[in-house]
């Protein structure tokens, strides 16, 4: 059976033009427009989704400061899952509200990952604030080993309780492992003793994907899945310099559905999308399960 993640939260508040493309990101709706994020969530449950996630993936300190907001984080973080519960608590059929526990600088950048005596803290606190809205956390995004034991540790701390995924961010290389350069194989590893209850990738090239899922499903037994994104990403890019991005045309729903089925046909059953895929994308999804049975 198909779990159906939602899409990405930080694109779809871009494209109805209710969030910028740096500084703040998506944080900023949660300043200028917290309605539309709810209506993205209320769309992505409408399109099918199964669990959402919360709207805290850039409520981290390192972005806020850039307007010195840095001392809001929890406040806003706290917001962010109030929004999610909100919406699964008022969908028409089961959704479970996923906290987001990101990057605590740069998505992508390994190379950038705070020390551990800074980072521990940070997500400590992210997880108290997200505590009482969700129903299991998401470790996302996640480009090295180490990132992705501190995201964990801090839930398994804070939250015992309540089931934790990691989801770990691949070199655009298919076959060479995380964006740091460490394998699979030794990821799977270093979160053996954490208690996970599932593995995936995400905010990555489905040709990159499709490799890693056909390495994951002969490491690990527990459930494996994933959620990809529609970038053009180049070497160098952080989120407020000046190095251009874009969404890729050759990967429109149709073609973004036979990835999903060769990925459930590798064993995945948890299944959604990342930056670039909307609802129209998790709709086709679900409308594809729900005709296969």
């Amino acid at each position: 059976m198909l779990t159906v993640l939602d899409g990405g939260m930080g694109g779809e508040l871009i494209r109805r033009e209710v969030a910028p493309r740096g500084e703040l990101w998506s944080a900023q709706a949660l300043l200028d427009a917290p309605d539309a994020v709810r209506e993205v969530h209320d769309a992505y449950i409408a399109a099918g989704a199964d669990i959402i996630t919360t709207n805290s993936y850039s409520t981290i300190p390192s972005y806020l400061e850039k307007l010195d907001l840095a001392g809001r984080f929890e406040e806003l973080t706290a917001l962010a899952g109030r929004l999610a519960r909100q919406a699964a608590d008022q969908a028409d059929h089961s959704v479970l509200v996923a906290g987001s526990l990101p990057p605590l600088d740069e998505s992508y950048r390994w190379d950038l990952v705070p020390a551990d005596d800074v980072a521990m803290p940070v997500y400590r606190a992210l997880v108290k604030a997200l505590d009482p809205f969700v129903d299991l956390f998401f470790c996302e995004t996640m480009s090295c080993i180490r990132e992705s034991v501190n995201a964990l540790s801090a839930a398994r701390d804070v939250a015992p309780d309540k089931p934790r995924y990691v989801s770990w961010t691949l070199d655009e290389q298919p076959g060479r492992g995380l964006r740091s350069g460490e394998s699979i194989a030794a990821a799977v590893a270093a979160v053996a003793d954490l208690e996970v209850s599932g593995l995936l990738f995400n905010c990555t090239s489905p040709e990159a994907i499709s490799e890693g899922l056909a390495e994951l499903a002969t490491l690990t037994r527990l459930p494996f899945g994933a959620y990809p994104n529609r970038l053009s990403i180049p070497d160098g890019w952080t989120l407020d310099n000046a190095v251009p991005t874009g969404l890729r045309n050759d990967l429109d729903v149709a073609r973004y559905c036979q990835y999903t089925e060769q990925w459930r046909q590798l064993g995945a059953s948890i299944i959604g999308g990342c930056c670039g895929i909307g609802p129209e994308y998790i709709e086709a999804l679900r409308r594809n399960v729900n005709q296969e049975g």
